[in-house]
């Protein structure tokens, strides 16, 4: 990290950040170019790793890409706003803070698991919870993503 004035090594700080953020942004390997895509998500600590938990659908391109490689980087920002530079255009600039991680993503085919990351999923989305039967859960892929690699930083 360029910045180690904003980094933030905080667990509590991290788990913050996480909390207010609703969409990450997945990184993905796509030959030539990388593929991103934005998606709604579920989270959990344990230790120094944070278990993320997306959902969509069981076939198409995502799918496709991390079954052919399961390296991903994902990206959460939160707290976005502009600063002003006045009439100095080099002044501006944002207060934010973010997350990069970089990790392993992986099918889920239990239905305990695909229940429980769907159960995070829509806790931190909506602060509630929800009832997932056998079906709901079975009608949908649920990607898991494990981060042991990851900074955090802000300006704030």
């Amino acid at each position: 990290m360029r910045r180690n004035d904003r980094e933030i090594t905080d667990k509590n700080k991290i788990k913050e950040i996480i909390s207010k953020s609703k969409v990450l942004h997945l990184g993905l390997f796509d030959e030539i170019y990388p593929y991103i895509v934005p998606l709604h998500f579920g989270y959990e600590f344990s230790n120094d790793t944070i278990f993320l938990f997306v959902h969509g659908a069981k076939e198409g391109h995502k799918i496709d890409l991390i079954n052919k490689n399961p390296n991903v980087c994902v990206e959460f920002e939160c707290d976005v706003k502009q600063v002003s530079g006045g009439d100095i255009p080099c002044r501006y600039g944002s207060e934010y803070a973010s997350i990069i991680g970089r990790g392993k993503a992986e099918i889920v085919e239990d239905l305990q698991e695909k229940i429980k990351g769907l159960n995070l999923l829509m806790e931190n989305q909506t602060g509630h919870s929800f009832e997932f039967n056998e079906k709901m859960a079975d009608s949908v892929a649920v990607i898991k993503i494990t981060l042991n690699d990851y900074t955090a930083k802000a300006r704030q």
